[in-house]
């Protein structure tokens, strides 16, 4: 009996890691510009299935509480998790509606919505990312193999070339841990609008891209912009 340990799964995972390295200007990108319409007050959306479900609530949690250092709270839902509105809106509406419906109801122009897939085919993203874009909303995704359906409903996509389902979702989780150090290197660097007293995004900030924001303003009015900040 061969009792040696198979490594094949480690060997796929770490020929698709060197060339996932080739994506690190756009994870950097990202994080960066999510760090600023965040600080400005815009909300990030973020949906999956399965695996990719576990994978989309791993990035908010990140976000709502903490990566490594603490900083302040920032807005970020993962659609999957309210089960009361999933289940409600599969039996009335059906699963293509399950995160659009959701997408209408939370999502504003300026806001981020955020699709991970390791087919990039799955019909109810892609009904998001259509909804999303009728709201004003920027689509970023996280897919497997180019090219696929998600990758062209998206403004930005980071695909994936991997052969395995496992593999992709692996390499998701890499770039939701990169996308966190961007993210919390931004703040820190004061590239998001400025934060309230009781630790809540204020409503000034700097957008990059293409970007819209509606500001969502405060208790008590607007902040005012940091030194040398408009």
């Amino acid at each position: 009996m061969n009792t040696a340990t198979d490594t094949t799964h480690c060997d796929d995972l770490a020929k698709a890691l060197e060339a996932f390295r080739d994506h690190a200007p756009l994870i950097e990108r990202w994080g960066t510009e999510l760090a600023r319409r965040l600080g400005s007050g815009a909300r990030l959306l973020v949906a999956g299935n399965g695996g990719s479900a576990a994978q989309a609530q791993h990035l908010t949690a990140e976000l709502v509480g903490r990566y490594r250092e603490d900083r302040p709270p920032f807005s970020a839902l993962a659609l999957h998790a309210d089960t009361s509105s999933t289940t409600a809106i599969a039996n009335d509406y059906g699963v293509q509606e399950l995160f659009a419906r959701q997408t209408a109801a939370h999502g504003r122009p300026g806001d981020v919505l955020l699709l991970l897939s390791t087919s990039g085919a799955s019909a109810n993203l892609l009904s998001a990312a259509e909804r999303a874009h009728r709201l004003g909303m920027t689509v970023w995704a996280l897919t497997g193999r180019p090219p696929n359906p998600l990758q062209h409903g998206a403004d930005d996509a980071l695909c994936v070339d991997a052969p395995l389902a496992a593999t992709v979702q692996e390499l998701h989780l890499v770039a939701v841990h990169m996308l966190c150090e961007t993210f919390d290197r931004a703040v820190e660097n004061g590239e998001t609008g400025r934060v309230t007293a009781d630790g809540r995004p204020g409503v000034v900030g700097r957008l990059v891209g293409r970007a819209r924001t509606v500001g969502r303003t405060p208790p008590g009015g607007p902040v005012a912009p940091r030194k040398g900040q408009a």
